[in-house]
């Protein structure tokens, strides 16, 4: 099995100061720019601990297990296909939700009795669900399990943006505006209302990825050594794309389209700290989420308008990324 099973010291002490340092600097955005929230002696800190609980602790929340479950699933998604660039963006799962997502926003528009609150997410789950299924059924068809997933993805992600963008094109400009913004990502829509339905359903998905860790570490040896070790792998592969489909509808549903945070961090855990996945899916989710809920603070904090999720994460992310393949490239000579 590639990489280390057990942390050297150094590295868990590293570790901890980083997640200690985005901890910290949440909480201090979080309550920084309130007056004594959580003292409500005058009419004015009533309002300040109504917007602490009632919009920024909410969208703390939903930032954090979107981030979770987006970085969770690529991880497992990057063993799964074989590819450190396994992401649940570029093998088709978050296009095909988001395209559910653009489609009902625009049937919204024309039809009053739709609350798009609560069944956004299910559209959501049904793009993300068809999507996995073509991708795994066309792959079928293709020489090579694993590259056939990735070409397959990037033929449905290609689709799904060109139905996308003549949807934009055939929208009035409100509509427009909305599904631009939301397709950019945002947790502005968060509240306890949808946290109720899709935070419970998302951590338990979370856990069903995190407990399969050694089932995971069995596929670094091949699929014969994993069968000879008691794994089904058809079962096991077709479970995890299910699993990682509804895990990504869930958080395009909530949250839109967000880029680069699912690839980034298990691809830098794993430089760092090897290959062991009963370390890396939990790191995974705890790091992604603590990277998002930043993300999301700081875009809300930098201006009055808040910033899309998308523009920060892609624009953080980017440079970040490319100096990670550079210096892996330089290490492998």
């Amino acid at each position: 099995m590639p990489g280390p099973n057990n942390l050297e010291r150094k590295q868990k002490i590293w570790l901890l100061i980083l997640l200690s340092a985005l901890i910290v600097s949440s909480i201090w955005v979080l309550f920084g720019g309130l007056h004594n929230p959580l003292f409500p002696n005058t009419t004015s800190a009533v309002v300040e601990q109504r917007i602490l609980w009632q919009l920024r602790v909410p969208l703390v929340i939903t930032a954090f297990i979107v981030g979770a479950g987006l970085a969770v699933s690529s991880a497992v998604l990057q063993v799964l296909l074989r590819n450190p660039l396994a992401d649940p963006g570029i093998i088709g799962i978050s296009s095909g939700a988001s395209l559910a997502a653009a489609l009902f926003l625009t049937l919204g528009s024309a039809i009053p009795f739709l609350y798009v609150q609560y069944l956004l997410p299910v559209f959501c789950f049904l793009g993300a669900l068809l999507s996995t299924a073509a991708i795994y059924l066309i792959s079928k068809r293709l020489t090579g399990m694993h590259s056939g997933v990735i070409l397959a993805g990037i033929a449905i992600s290609t689709l799904s943006g060109a139905v996308i963008a003549w949807l934009h094109f055939l929208s009035d400009a409100q509509t427009m505006r909305n599904m631009t913004f939301w397709l950019m990502g945002s947790v502005n829509q968060a509240d306890w209302k949808v946290l109720t339905v899709a935070g419970p359903s998302l951590l338990i998905l979370l856990g069903l990825l995190v407990r399969q860790g050694s089932a995971l570490n069995w596929l670094y040896f091949g699929a014969s050594s994993a069968q000879l070790a008691g794994l089904n792998v058809t079962r096991f592969h077709k479970m995890m794309l299910l699993v990682c489909a509804l895990v990504v509808g869930i958080a395009v549903s909530i949250a839109g389209s967000i880029a680069f945070v699912g690839l980034l961090v298990p691809h830098m855990l794993r430089n760092f700290f090897g290959y062991d996945n009963r370390f890396i899916l939990p790191a995974s989710g705890l790091l992604g989420g603590i990277v998002l809920m930043v993300v999301v603070l700081v875009g809300r904090a930098v201006g009055e308008v808040s910033v899309p999720v998308s523009m920060l994460t892609a624009t953080l992310g980017g440079p970040i990324f490319l100096y990670s393949i550079l210096r892996l490239n330089r290490q492998m000579g």
